[in-house]
């Protein structure tokens, strides 16, 4: 049925704007927001994000926490990411790349390197920036944009990862003394399999939410899949996976014209009562009250 996720937007959901330039359906860069569709209800954005604040500041819902981006501010967000504009100041001005999940495949063949920085930046999405990092982040934007626009280069694919892939690397630098020193290290196995876990939760939450699946994929036993997450986050195997399903159902209450039931069949419970149920425990208030607040 048409209601039956969250609203998605990707690159190619803005492709006809104007003040925007492309590469393909793979890369965004503007500093005009005043175009953009922006929507008070949630909508999951299928690119990563990277905007600076130069000037006013605004406000924003990422996965349903609230953050006020002033000027000097980073903001990142992760595809899949659920975003919603929640207040701009009539001052804001800001510059922005939207970068699409296959561009960052490509371009980052070595992921493993910025898991840290990703863990980090999705738990953190505003970071504070320096005079100097911000003018850093305005040079890259410029460059890249003067790179972007070159369409008679036949390599501007090939010369925009490499300068997107420089641009990572030095946002990691600028995050990392915000980064607790433990996050900096190696990993060590115990985390790289809690990293592991997590990626398959992403991905899976929706259709299972039993410890028992998520250790058969990782080929562990439930004992120790949840002794090691546990140890390494603070939560158990099971809060990691109700932590996902509940953002999912706040968002589709607050974002859909998605009965409870639907909802409840979208989330694969067995029936309406059990997700009630589900849903009361962790919110406090049943779906039907969470939708009407």
């Amino acid at each position: 049925m048409e209601n039956e996720a969250i609203p998605q937007m990707d690159i190619s959901s803005v492709r006809e704007l104007r003040k925007i330039d492309f590469i393909d359906n793979d890369f965004a860069i503007f500093d005009d927001v005043s175009d953009l569709p922006m929507d008070e209800y949630p909508n999951r954005i299928n690119a990563a994000v990277v905007a600076v604040c130069l000037t006013g500041s605004c406000k924003l819902g990422v996965n349903l926490k609230e953050y006020e981006l002033s000027a000097g501010a980073l903001l990142m967000t992760l595809p899949d990411q659920i975003i919603q504009s929640l207040g701009i100041s009539d001052d804001f001005s800001g510059i922005f790349i939207a970068v699409s999940p296959q561009f960052i495949d490509r371009t980052f063949t070595q992921m493993k390197e910025l898991l840290s920085f990703m863990f980090y930046i999705k738990e953190n999405p505003c970071v504070p920036l320096d005079k100097t990092e911000q003018d850093c982040m305005v040079e890259y934007h410029s460059f890249l944009w003067k790179k972007v626009r070159m369409k008679d280069n036949i390599f501007r694919k090939e010369i925009a990862k490499g300068i997107l892939s420089a641009m990572f690397y030095d946002l990691y630098n600028f995050c990392r003394k915000h980064m607790p020193v433990d996050e900096i290290r190696p990993k060590t196995r115990k985390e790289e399999l809690f990293e592991k876990f997590m990626r398959e939760v992403s991905v899976n939450y929706k259709m299972d939410r039993s410890v028992t699946f998520y250790a058969n994929k990782l080929c562990l036993t439930p004992k120790h899949l949840s002794g090691v997450v546990k140890e390494v986050s603070g939560k158990t195997a099971g809060e990691w996976i109700d932590n996902f399903v509940i953002l999912e159902a706040r968002a589709l209450l607050k974002s859909s014209e998605m009965s409870v039931q639907e909802i409840a069949e979208y989330l694969h419970f067995a029936n309406q009562s059990f997700f009630g149920k589900y849903f009361k425990h962790y919110v406090g208030m049943s779906p039907k009250e969470y939708r009407r607040s």
